[in-house]
């Protein structure tokens, strides 16, 4: 018989979240995440970055995959099985082994009362991971892989570590049950320059060296470029660009991402900066009809896209969710220098 193809790891297939804010009679209704759709392959580790402004729904949507939020609609599978269906045991033995988070604040991950090297023994133990003298050598692997060892953690409390070794023990506590897939949501955001470069050369180590995938949250381009083999842009739930990280960021289409490049500060006298646009206070009533989200900031919006959703259309390797790359369309496209 034919071997079955493999089922990726992750499967995002036009997931929405909403949530609902009622004040007296009024109820609110606010897309957190909106059709969005990403494909992680098996057997292909891979970090994939998530990456827009505040409020664009990239936690959202990492919450979804860890299983913290239900979506309202679409579909979302790991390894084949839908998240949203799996019962806590399932989630208990199968699951949370399986996929792991690294979240923003390393010190908000440990109690300043407890001794870091607790929550590594408890994480085993909880996991089932090994049993006896075992254990041991299972943390102190877990350790080795981000450049510590147990003997340097034992009994110290977290005011009595830098933030990079925090957060390399954060990591390596997601470690311990030897996951597929790390949800790392803005884990070098509050680390100095020096600190994020070894957080995000471990990812890179991680995904080639142990084979993990990284699905990577954040809001700066400098770092997604740098560690992402691909890149989803978000804007108020949608994903508008998707591709490889060198192509999106090199050479954006969607005049949103432009918008974004260009907001980033660079180190040349001779190149004027200004931040982006402010993004209009969330939630935005948009006519029953619809309407781009992005239409009230586009400097090349036309009618329809005040009145139609864009699809999303393959565009030079990518996909792009914008009217100017839809098949046919014989207008001026936007222009974007490539990164330097």
């Amino acid at each position: 018989m034919p071997q079955q193809p493999a089922q990726p790891l992750l499967e995002i297939d036009r997931l929405t979240r909403v949530f609902l804010s009622r004040q007296g009679l009024s109820v609110t209704r606010l897309e957190a995440v909106d059709d969005a759709s990403l494909t992680l392959e098996a057997g292909k580790p891979e970090i994939y970055a998530l990456a827009g402004e505040s409020g664009s729904g990239k936690t959202t949507l990492a919450r979804m995959v860890l299983g913290l939020e239900r979506p309202t609609q679409g579909t979302l599978n790991y390894k084949g099985r839908p998240v949203g269906d799996l019962t806590p045991k399932d989630k208990r033995t199968w699951f949370y082994r399986e996929v792991q988070p690294v979240f923003q604040d390393p010190f908000a991950t440990f109690s300043p009362m407890k001794r870091v090297d607790s929550y590594l023994y408890e994480t085993a133990r909880n996991y089932r991971v090994a049993e006896g003298a075992a254990i041991e050598k299972r943390i102190d692997e877990a350790l080795g892989v981000v450049g510590l060892t147990l003997a340097e953690v034992r009994g110290r409390y977290p005011n009595e570590l830098s933030g990079g070794q925090a957060q390399r023990i954060s990591i390596a506590r997601a470690l311990i049950t030897r996951p597929s897939l790390l949800v790392a949501d803005e884990p070098v955001s509050m680390l100095d320059a020096s600190l994020r470069m070894s957080i995000l050369n471990l990812f890179k180590d991680l995904r080639d060296s142990q084979g993990v995938a990284v699905l990577y949250i954040t809001h700066d381009l400098a770092t997604a470029y740098y560690t992402a083999d691909r890149i989803g842009v978000m804007l108020r739930g949608w994903i508008v660009e998707t591709g490889p990280v060198e192509r999106v960021l090199g050479n954006p289409l969607h005049p949103y991402t432009q918008l974004l490049k260009s907001s980033v500060p660079q180190a040349d006298p001779d190149k004027a900066w200004s931040a982006a646009p402010a993004e209009p206070p969330r939630p935005v009533k948009f006519p029953v009809s619809g309407g781009c989200k992005f239409a009230a900031r586009c400097p090349y919006v036309m009618d329809r896209c005040r009145q139609e959703i864009p699809g999303s259309y393959e565009a030079e390797g990518r996909h792009v969710k914008c009217f100017l790359y839809e098949p046919g369309f014989s207008g001026v496209r936007p222009t974007a220098e490539a990164v330097p």
